[in-house]
């Protein structure tokens, strides 16, 4: 009877969805998903001065990367082409991995959209004023909007679903009427206020005249003229150049690569394509970078980045004169052959130490240091918008330095990487549908590389160099790049230039395998699309990788003190863990050369890294910056140093608009970092909690992708703001708090005050710039 009648549910809710749609066919015609593979051209409207600039300030907002609602990415028309889909692309649990649909790889038509299960948001039947705006599910939720806009309370109601895994309601056309009925209060904006009347009236207006589509300007013949010298470069035909070049597309494939500063940068893609310059890239499009393209020959060409920069995903590159003269010292001046080309069978092609053996490890080495911000932000930006499986890894601040290059220790042994490459395998050569338990000889394979490694390190420590501070690389007294401070916000992260934050938690020395491990870990090697197997493996090796970044700063450290130092940032620790990284430090038998005079060696040596690389530390985000008023600077510095409770019932990253009677406004960022007794579980992350240790930290300028709160408060407040901050006792004064000073996402003035935040981030940053993202805003 029960199979009976579920066979009945099914024959009922399918005769329904089929009547639903035999009338919009009747209605307006049969579904053409071709129809906006040729758009119509623009006229009255143009797509790009007077549409574009409404759905970027209104909607890519919340709108982009892989966590885009629905997977309805407004960042590019062609994002609005190909339209939404009920696929949950963050669904940590599946046991097999699923097909890629990354905008402008993974399909190059609406129609191959379709047959991906995407659904259109634009009517795409007949071309009517009528049927643009009745068949458009676009025009039918601005509308909604309109209709139904939001209450007039702070805290919007429950009936609002903000939670990071809520089901999503990916309705369409056909079935949107129930959507409505259901959700009278879900039009978009979702959860925002509504579009003002004439932003309303313009889209309203474009889509009624069938979403009509200019493309940008064409590119300068100057632009041109670089493009044609760079891709020559990236295409010699020498066997060491274009390996060279597959070395370089594997770590800029993410890159958002430009020419020259610019306050209108054009933006461009290294891709692989069939086809050489002059003719039309052919793309060649892969789940991973070092997939096999299937041609004979690879070409590499840039291609124009067609989506609206959004931060959490923007990670600039500048390509000019001075960085060619380098990469052709580093790659193809030095005397060493390359008499065959890899292949790329994924056991050997995941294993970057044996893919490019024949280039010197210190070429390789160099070309990451350069740029080593976008070489760690690709790890955090690139694969991922939501990265809590391999973001929970690390501590919510800290530090990282890195070896010198000029130090021959085992990290750069051409030799010594040779003979260890295949304890050096990553998780990605199981495939993107891996086993539960294939960590098991990651962590064999791990251990016997520290034991070599640490073996080397037993034989040369002393007699060919000393652990000082001379082991790290300064940026040769120029480059900013040396030093970095990472960030934290439970599941997505920022990396900085310079050593920030005070004290931090922890702090990493990152020599070349291991920086090159966690590329081809979590950038090269990790799959978004991939299975529970292939994301829980890909954690469990990052630990390893943690471990042994954190060993090598202990290095530094007296031998008496390392131990302690270990057991406070592994409390509470299994006795699995703990005997790791015990094993791991015990075997090396070298002290530092490194003179300490306090009885804090490990503060001391946080002062001395400030010391030693003080020529090169960035300062941007220094709190010092900004106001120049000796009061506000004290009260920012207050705030700076407030911890424990008042600390912990802040949100992990807010937006503080500063504004004084003059009118001038400057942004700062205040940064909760949230305190564990350790970071070495995959799960149970509040039962680790330590709230009485978390931290403030005021960044000037912008910080993060996802803002939780935006905080609006005058200079003559601030004395009163950083008071009622650090009296915070429970929820219900945080709440009091957001009551005076707050712009929550419910406020009438929501729109105003982020438009005067992207414009002021723009201005100030106009290459880093990209869109902040809203889906975390708090609605307290």
């Amino acid at each position: 009877m029960r199979r009976a009648l579920l066979i009945g549910l099914v024959i009922i809710v399918s005769g329904c969805s089929t009547l639903a749609l035999n009338l919009w066919d009747d209605l307006y015609g049969i579904s053409d998903p071709t129809r906006f593979d040729h758009p119509l051209p623009s006229t009255t409207l143009s797509y790009q001065h007077d549409v574009k600039p409404i759905l970027d300030q209104r909607c890519v907002v919340c709108h982009a990367c892989y966590d885009a609602p629905c997977q309805l990415k407004l960042t590019a028309y062609e994002g609005i082409a190909r339209g939404a889909s009920t696929k949950y692309i963050y669904a940590s649990s599946r046991l097999l991995a699923t097909e890629p649909t990354r905008l402008f790889h993974d399909a190059q038509s609406t129609s191959d959209w379709r047959a991906q299960g995407f659904f259109p948001v634009l009517n795409e039947r007949s071309n009517t004023a009528e049927a643009n705006i009745k068949a458009s599910v676009m025009a039918q939720l601005l509308l909604q909007k309109q209709a139904h806009p939001l209450p007039e309370t702070d805290v919007l109601p429950p009936t609002f679903d903000f939670q990071l895994h809520r089901d999503q309601q990916c309705t369409n056309i056909e079935n949107y009427s129930a959507y409505r009925e259901d959700y009278p209060l879900w039009g978009m904006p979702y959860g925002l206020p509504a579009l003002s009347q004439a932003e309303h009236n313009t889209l309203i207006k474009w889509l009624e005249a069938g979403s009509p589509y200019e493309p940008p300007a064409p590119i300068s013949a100057s632009l041109q003229d670089q493009i044609e010298l760079w891709e020559s470069f990236f295409n010699q035909d020498s066997l060491k150049a274009q390996l060279m070049s597959r070395y370089m597309f594997e770590h800029l494939y993410l890159a958002h690569l430009y020419f020259e500063d610019s306050s209108n940068p054009v933006f461009f893609e290294l891709v692989r394509s069939h086809t050489p310059a002059p003719k039309p890239i052919d793309l060649i499009s892969t789940r991973r970078p070092y997939d096999d393209p299937e041609t004979e020959r690879v070409y590499y060409r840039l291609r124009v980045h067609k989506e609206t920069p959004v931060a959490k995903t923007h990670m600039p590159y500048r390509l000019d004169a001075v960085r060619m003269d380098k990469w052709r010292q580093w790659f193809l001046s030095d005397d060493y052959e390359v008499t065959s080309l890899p292949g790329y069978t994924l056991e050997t092609a995941s294993n970057p130490f044996i893919t490019f053996q024949d280039i010197p490890s210190y070429a390789r080495y160099r070309f990451m240091l350069e740029e080593a911000q976008y070489t760690i932000m690709s790890y955090i930006k690139g694969p991922v918008c939501r990265g809590q499986v391999a973001l929970n890894v690390i501590n919510d601040h800290f530090w990282v330095t890195f070896v010198h290059p000029k130090h021959q220790t085992a990290e750069l042994s051409t030799t010594f990487l040779k003979e260890n490459a295949n304890l050096l395998k990553l998780p990605a050569k199981d495939s993107s549908s891996a086993g539960l338990l294939n960590w098991i000889s990651y962590s064999r394979n791990e251990q016997k590389f520290v034991e070599a490694k640490t073996k080397y390190l037993n034989e040369h420590v002393d007699k060919q160099f000393k652990v000082t501070l001379d082991l790290l690389w300064d940026g040769d007294g120029e480059n900013d790049n040396a030093a970095l401070t990472i960030y934290r916000h439970f599941d997505s992260a920022t990396v900085i230039k310079g050593l920030h934050g005070g004290k931090p938690q922890t702090a990493w020395v990152i020599s070349y395998p291991l920086l090159e491990r966690i590329h081809y870990l979590l950038v090269a090697g990790f799959d978004v699309f991939g299975n529970v197997g292939h994301q829980l493996n890909t954690r469990i090796y990052m630990d390893f990788l943690r471990m042994e970044g954190e060993f090598h700063f202990l290095t530094l450290l007296p031998k008496e003190a390392r131990q302690p130092v270990r057991n406070h940032w592994y409390r509470g620790s299994t006795d699995t863990v703990k005997d790791y990284i015990y094993d791991y430090a015990k075997a090396y038998h070298g002290d530092t050369s490194i003179v300490y005079t306090s009885q804090d060696p490990l503060q001391e040596l946080y002062i001395k890294l400030q010391d030693k690389l003080a020529p090169v530390l960035n300062t941007d985000h220094s709190p010092a910056r900004g106001f120049e008023a000796g009061p506000i600077r004290a009260l920012l510095s207050d705030l700076d140093n407030i911890s424990g409770i008042p600390a912990s019932l802040l949100p992990q990253t807010s937006v503080l608009a500063l504004h004084d009677k003059n009118g001038r406004t400057e942004y700062y960022t205040l940064l909760s970092n949230s305190a564990f007794t350790n970071i070495s579980h995959l799960l149970g992350d509040q039962d680790r909690r330590l709230p009485q240790e978390d931290t403030v930290v005021v960044a000037y300028g912008l910080v993060g992708s996802y803002p939780n709160v935006l905080l609006s408060v005058e200079t003559d407040q601030l004395a009163a703001f950083v008071n009622s901050v650090s009296t915070l006792e429970n929820d219900a004064d945080y709440v009091e708090l957001l009551d005076e000073y707050a712009v929550r996402r419910s406020s009438p003035r929501f729109w105003r005050f982020s438009d005067e935040l992207h414009q002021a981030y723009q201005q100030a940053n106009p290459i880093s710039f990209g869109y902040l993202d809203y889906n975390r805003l708090d609605n307290r």
